[in-house]
């Protein structure tokens, strides 16, 4: 603290006799008037308005299809099934049919959704190891406190991926299939690899490197999450560049939702071959499910979305009703005040008692 010389008590904390620490730097003081406050509000609820409606017009202009198979169709004995834990281990199979009453034109995104599935509770979030999944070997074998109680097996094994978040990992696969009328049934091809975010397929989310060992032998000596029916180095049998803690459906998982009704996306319509070079094409189709993820324990409900994008995203009106509502609660507030300066005048004399 600075001390002037020669002075003590409050005179020796007085700030500089200047203009700046004094707070007397020039300063633009506007004066607020109806002629310059009330265009500014008409002004923002215009701005607000147009913003509205075109967000609106850009949001309705997606195409979105949402199924519920959590009890649909043949999909109901698959549900009573889950209800036992038991069955876990035991595969069970199910068809859901839909029609698609216009064509779907341009990038379809297949997601699944789930309701009423918190991932965003503090205790679930902590449950997992960083460490691990950057590919840490101290990692692998000694998983961190924080995955309790999914860090070992009943055999004392060290699990691999850890925690509850990874032990939840949502297992239902699809198979889209679309039954033209004039030719043989045919399934739509989607691209399940690259439906990931660029930093954590390769910054955040890396396999454990050893010289000269396959990815199988590097997790030997460590045990797959509970529920899980397949270890981590075989999570996808066709493409061994999607094992481990580098796959997919893995990563999209780990990447908790904000909120407990949400949606994940599974795969993307590859569009290289007829007929869907432009698309989905208007139609009957079927969606086999391997189900295999319960729902009842967190009673909650399972679906599939089909969805167009744009360069909004897909169909989320809330931005859109947002600014509108916005807008006519500026306008509202705009005429109060134009009413109010009109009944008391110009110069003000009305207000005066």
């Amino acid at each position: 603290m600075r001390r002037v010389k020669g002075k003590s008590g409050p005179l020796a904390r007085r700030p500089d006799n200047s203009a700046f620490k004094q707070q007397r730097l020039p300063a633009w003081s506007p004066m607020l008037t109806a002629n310059t406050v009330l265009p500014f509000f008409y002004l923002m609820a215009l701005l607000c308005m147009l913003l509205g409606v075109w967000l609106l017009l850009t949001v309705q202009s997606t195409q979105e299809l949402k199924i519920d198979y959590t009890e649909a169709d043949t999909c109901d004995k698959c549900f009573e099934k889950r209800k036992n834990v038991s069955n876990a281990g035991e595969s069970c199979n199910c068809k859901v049919e839909f029609f698609l009453k216009k064509p779907f034109k341009g990038d379809v995104f297949f997601y699944y959704a789930l309701q009423n599935f918190h991932q965003n509770l503090r205790r679930y979030m902590d449950s997992r190891d960083d460490g691990q999944m950057v590919g840490r070997k101290k990692n692998l074998r000694n998983p961190s406190s924080y995955c309790e109680p999914f860090t070992k097996d009943q055999n004392g094994l060290p699990i691999a991926p850890c925690g509850a978040v990874a032990n939840s990992m949502f297992n239902d696969s699809f198979i889209l299939i679309y039954h033209a009328s004039s030719r043989p049934s045919v399934k739509v091809p989607l691209l399940r690899r690259g439906i990931t975010w660029y930093t954590d397929k390769n910054v955040k989310y890396r396999n454990p490197k050893v010289d000269n060992l396959t990815l199988a032998q590097v997790f030997d000596g460590t045990a797959k999450p509970l529920y899980w029916q397949k270890p981590a180095y075989r999570l996808d049998p066709v493409d061994p560049n999607n094992n481990g803690f580098i796959n997919d459906d893995l990563i999209v998982w780990m990447r908790e939702a904000a909120f407990p009704n949400f949606k994940k996306l599974y795969g993307v319509l590859y569009s290289a071959s007829n007929p869907f070079t432009v698309g989905l094409p208007a139609g009957r189709y079927s969606i086999e499910i391997s189900y295999n993820f319960p729902v009842q324990h967190f009673q909650g409900r399972k679906a599939v979305v089909l969805t167009t994008l744009t360069w909004f995203g897909g169909q989320n009106h809330f931005l859109p009703i947002a600014y509108l509502v916005t807008s006519s609660l500026i306008l509202l507030i705009a005429v109060i005040l134009t009413a109010v300066w009109w009944k008391f005048g110009k110069d003000g004399k009305n207000m005066e008692e």
